[in-house]
């Protein structure tokens, strides 16, 4: 059978982030329900509608350069019907599509009005990304290991429910702690917290979930928590003493040459979320993709530990993980492909076999739905057959 890069497993909406997040146009409708328009125009510009943070590039850019035969015309058929990459794009409103093999662009294309300039919101693309620099913090001796307690680097979190909760368990999502993750029902867990400041100079997230309860051991099940992807941001700036978005500059859009600055939306406390909301071209989309691919390598300088991405990106939780597993928020796929994947149509898929690179932005008319994402699995699937040719 052929090896396919198979249906990522749905991902979370962060409703966490629009609750918390401070809107700088009053009347907003919620993030989760902007018309095609409203996505097409804020979608790259959320900085001038939530409070955002920017991730400074450097003074170099690592070129993408095209490949000598790119790739053209691509035909494939799902269901009973033929389509193209332009057919596609169209009827899942692609913003951005990049296609990188080698280290070389294989195919680059626009839709929406989007120029190659533009930004695009990541969604929970980011946690992959925040994942990474918890790696890079681990190499700069700044977290010492996975297996340390969360406690360690949140004290505020002494007493509570993440008593000997591990960074690890956050990273697999699997801390044990309590969560409600309905999106439909406004006072779930992930439709409260961060909302508002609990404590002065505490965090609201961390305020909010130190009051929740265990439910199980932890390590033991994976249950998907919004929540912890922003604790992992804040333990990780803990750690590091420095904001998510300089030390993002520092090792990875500086380090790495990121074509143009990243926006990252931050919470009603200021600090960027951990889970959430990164902004960033179809460019360096790829780019993150690559320095993955390169062995977490910037410019000759290694920047993760020894091992952390196949650590990071192997199957890590199995009670109750994804069907195909789940890293440390990486989704994994078949055939060790792993994906960053965000709301809306948001994804970075990497196969490493195959020096392959994917990535697509989109602004789907629905946060998630299977329909979406067995279309487009069946892209994907098409673009990496074709990828082989070359």
């Amino acid at each position: 059978m052929r090896r396919t890069i198979g249906v990522f497993a749905a991902l979370a909406v962060l409703a966490a982030g629009v609750a918390s997040a401070q809107s700088l146009r009053p009347g907003t409708p919620s993030l989760l329900r902007w018309t095609l328009e409203q996505q097409t125009e804020w979608y790259p510009a959320i900085e001038t509608v939530y409070h955002s943070a920017t991730v400074k590039r450097g003074d170099t850019v690592r070129p993408l350069p095209k490949a000598d035969r790119t790739m053209g015309s691509l035909s494939y058929s799902q269901g009973e019907k033929s389509w193209t990459v332009e057919d596609y794009m169209k009827a899942y409103n692609v913003s951005g599509l990049m296609v990188v093999k080698d280290g070389k662009v294989l195919l680059e294309r626009y839709g929406l009005g989007r120029k190659p300039e533009d930004r695009w919101i990541s969604f929970s693309v980011t946690k992959s990304i925040t994942s990474t620099l918890v790696g890079a913090a681990i190499k700069d001796g700044k977290i010492k290991s996975v297996d340390d307690q969360v406690t360690s680097y949140i004290p505020e979190l002494k007493g509570s429910a993440y008593d000997g909760v591990t960074v690890r368990n956050l990273l697999t999502m699997s801390s044990g702690v309590k969560w409600n993750e309905d999106y439909a029902d406004p006072n779930s867990d992930v439709a409260r917290a961060g909302s508002t400041i609990l404590e002065p100079g505490v965090n609201p997230i961390v305020s909010y979930m130190k009051a929740l309860p265990r439910a199980n051991e932890p390590g033991t099940k994976f249950h998907y928590n919004t929540g912890e992807t922003d604790l992992a941001g804040i333990l990780l700036s803990n750690a590091v003493a420095k904001s998510l978005s300089q030390y993002a500059s520092e090792k990875l859009w500086q380090a790495y040459g990121m074509e143009r600055d990243a926006t990252w939306l931050t919470d009603i406390a200021g600090h960027e979320r951990g889970g959430c909301c990164m902004s960033m071209t179809v460019g360096d989309y790829a780019r993150i993709g690559q320095f993955m691919l390169d062995g977490g390598v910037a410019q000759g300088r290694q920047i993760l530990p020894d091992g952390w991405i196949a650590q990071a990106t192997s199957r890590q939780i199995t009670d109750g993980a994804p069907p195909a597993g789940y890293g440390y928020f990486w989704w994994l796929g078949q055939g060790g492909a792993y994906q960053a994947s965000g709301i809306f149509g948001q994804s970075i898929s990497i196969i490493p076999d195959e020096r392959l690179v994917i990535v697509l932005n989109s602004a789907w008319p629905t946060a998630v739905g299977r329909d979406l994402f067995v279309a487009r699995s069946a892209f994907l699937n098409a673009v990496r057959a074709a990828a082989k040719g070359y």
